[in-house]
Formats: structure tokens, sequence, C-alpha cells
């Protein structure tokens, strides 16, 4: 189970911060975050909408509990990573910036399934520790 825990904080913990980055500069609409929208042919409306968002998903898979919260901010952030993805590739960005977004998915599917690993061992556990004797 302490394997699993680390996996999990160590892939949630990237997420977050991969994730988190970005939630500060859309959300006050900075001039880099405005041009790269309009590089990709967004509206810089958007960006704070979008940047609230990011930033309530990456809430969402930090706190403890409320797992049902919690995959709809995992799939959440992996359709912002899809989008942005789409969106690249649509205005013939080179594939070296792909990476980045390629980490991203793997970041989030190592937090998504170590969170599932998590689920799984914790009532297994807890069910020892309240047994009858």
């Amino acid at each position: 189970m302490k394997k699993v825990n680390v996996l999990y904080w160590i892939f949630t913990g990237l997420v977050a911060v991969m994730m988190g980055v970005g939630t500060i500069p859309n959300i006050l609409s900075v001039p880099d975050a405005v041009a790269l929208f309009d590089h990709l042919g967004y509206p810089a409306y958007l960006l704070p909408f979008l940047g609230v968002a990011k930033l309530l998903g990456v809430i969402a898979i930090l706190v403890p509990g409320f797992p049902r919260i919690k995959e709809w901010a995992y799939a959440g952030l992996a359709y912002d990573l899809a989008g942005a993805m789409y969106s690249s590739i649509a205005v013939g960005d080179p594939v070296i910036g792909w990476i980045f977004l390629l980490i991203g998915f793997g970041l989030i599917a190592g937090s998504y399934i170590y969170h599932h690993k998590r689920q799984k061992a914790a009532p297994l556990g807890q069910a020892k520790l309240h047994a009858p004797v």
C-alpha cells in the first residue's frame, strides 16, 4: 500500500504542478497567454474560464475524498490536454511541442490508475482493522 501511495502522490503532484502552472496566467489573461490563444484561433475571453476550470480540477484531485468529483476532474484535465493537442495539430505547430502534452497524458493516466489502486486497497485495510477478534 505504501508503494501505491507514494506513486499516486508523485503522479498527482506532477499533474498538479503541470496543470496548475498555467492557471494563474490564464485567469489573469496575461499577454503571453492571450497571444497563444490568438495563435490557436480562440477568443481571449475563454482564458479565465479555462484557468478557473483547471484550477478547480487540480484542487479536486488533491483534496482527499469526493471520488465522483475526482472522476470528473480527471476527465476535465484530460479533455483540456486533448483540446490543446488537437488545436496545436490544427494550426500546424511542430511535433516537438506535442511531447509536453503526451507527458501530461501519461501523468494524468498514472495518477488516475494509482488513485483507483488506492481506492481498492483502502477498504481491505480498513476491514482488517474492524474485523472481530
